[in-house]
């Protein structure tokens, strides 16, 4: 599914018109990033949560000259899924 047939599906089940649910969802992912950009978690129950992950510096190896590298520190995204979605499929 992408992006127009969420559109759609938000649409059709909502009752809305495709414009307010694309105002919706780009009012859902905004507000997300907000959240993430202050270090912070956005949680939607039954869907999941996002949240900041920090990595530590580390050393690696360059695969390609086989030299020792030190990879700095960084910070990523972090999805879990809800629990509805983990037993989706069982």
């Amino acid at each position: 599914m992408n992006k127009v047939d969420m559109i759609n599906a938000m649409a059709t089940s909502a009752g809305i018109t495709k414009k307010d649910a694309e105002a919706a969802l780009a009012g859902l992912v905004n507000g997300i990033k907000d959240s993430l950009k202050n270090d912070d978690r956005a949680t939607l129950i039954g869907f999941g949560t996002f949240s900041v992950a920090e990595r530590k510096e580390r050393n690696g190896i360059n695969p390609q000259t086989q030299k020792k590298i030190k990879i700095p520190a960084s910070k990523r995204i972090k999805f879990k899924a809800g629990k509805e979605f983990v037993n989706l499929l069982n």
